[in-house]
């Protein structure tokens, strides 16, 4: 299976669930795109993730958007700013990828700055509930928290919602057979 999965604003956390560390100088304004390989629940999964780090124009970000599979929006629990920007992040999400379902999870990052804390843990939780998301608190820095197990639960759903979809479709064709078995036959005993 493959997923595009799409990370906003966090260059940190998609380098420590990638090389399990933590790298103190980079760019913050590099636009990154990565490809990784793992085995989750017995299935070998191809991901490309791509970081934006938040620095797109409005016509890159609507691109980028409709490019993702699943998305990771995260912000940093020392900074409301960037919490407050996860709603309307959705609400575009949810705009560019109509009529489907949007597939995400929340992360509120840096876990180990709790002396510094803007946004507290229930606030997340309860983001998390209205946004009908899975909800993770980490630090991408000492690796606290569960960072992998993010991204392999966004890669479950996206499995789940592509499952789903591909169920959809065959029900649809199936019942457009049917029915055109059933006109045929209705053709021939009349």
């Amino acid at each position: 299976m493959r997923s595009r999965l799409f990370v906003q604003f966090e260059n940190t956390l998609v380098v420590r669930f990638l090389t399990k560390r933590f790298i103190w100088e980079y760019d913050p304004t590099l636009e990154s795109t990565y490809r990784h390989q793992a085995t989750i629940d017995d299935e070998v999964v191809s991901m490309e993730i791509l970081d934006t780090a938040g620095q797109e124009d409005a016509i890159q970000k609507e691109g980028h958007v409709r490019w993702g599979e699943g998305f990771v929006l995260v912000y940093d629990i020392t900074d409301r700013g960037s919490f407050e920007e996860v709603l309307p992040l959705k609400n575009l999400l949810d705009e560019v990828k109509k009529p489907k379902n949007v597939t995400l999870i929340l992360v509120g990052n840096k876990a180990d700055l709790d002396h510094s804390r803007q946004v507290s843990t229930e606030e997340g939780e309860k983001l998390a509930t209205e946004l009908a998301c899975a909800f993770y608190e980490c630090s991408a820095c000492t690796g606290e928290g569960n960072i992998m197990e993010a991204f392999y639960e966004l890669c479950r759903e996206v499995r789940r919602r592509k499952m789903v979809q591909g169920k959809t479709r065959r029900r649809s064709s199936t019942t457009h057979v049917k029915q055109a078995i059933n006109k045929m036959l209705t053709k021939i005993s009349s």
